[in-house]
């Protein structure tokens, strides 16, 4: 399985990707101790009663990082150069233990780079969505995606006879 290359993606497609994902206790705790986020409302289930939750909040940064990785197989896998960055990065509902996220990205914009002959630039929206399709995340993100290859050897491809 490849990712597109800059030629290959069409401003205003939308994607809905396959992949579904039930976010753990374990996964919570883990990244939220990796990252040092020390913070009681992820770690600590009697703090998190006394909040407007009830219940430890699932750390949004993970959150992120699950919905912004659910594209990989089919729009960037090894045809992108890297994130260019973030912006309105928003959370509009929590995430909890037990929730099943999905994503959706819609191809926002693209141009050629202006200082590399071989990439150009995708923007991108991401939205994750949890078991009862209520919207849990919004970005955009910026890529810098590799161009077709002049010698046809495409990612993931034999090369034509």
């Amino acid at each position: 399985m490849r990712g597109l290359y800059f030629e290959e993606f069409e401003v205003g497609k939308v994607y809905r990707h396959t992949f579904r994902r039930t976010v753990t206790e374990m996964d919570n705790v883990m990244f939220t101790s990796l990252t040092m986020n020390v913070a009681p409302i992820h770690l600590d289930a009697e703090y998190a009663k006394t909040t407007v939750h009830g219940k430890p909040l699932f750390n949004s940064l993970f959150t992120l990082a699950l919905i912004g990785a659910f594209h990989v197989p089919e729009l960037t896998m090894g045809t992108t150069l890297g994130n260019l960055g973030y912006e309105d990065v928003r959370f509009p509902a929590p995430v909890f233990h037990g929730d099943t996220l999905r994503g959706e990205t819609t191809i926002v914009d693209k141009r050629e780079s202006k200082s590399r002959d071989d990439s150009g630039v995708v923007w991108f929206e991401h939205r994750g969505y949890n078991q009862d399709d209520v919207l849990v995340l919004t970005c955009k993100r910026v890529g810098l995606m590799m161009k077709l290859p002049a010698d046809g050897a495409v990612f993931g491809e034999e090369r034509p006879a």
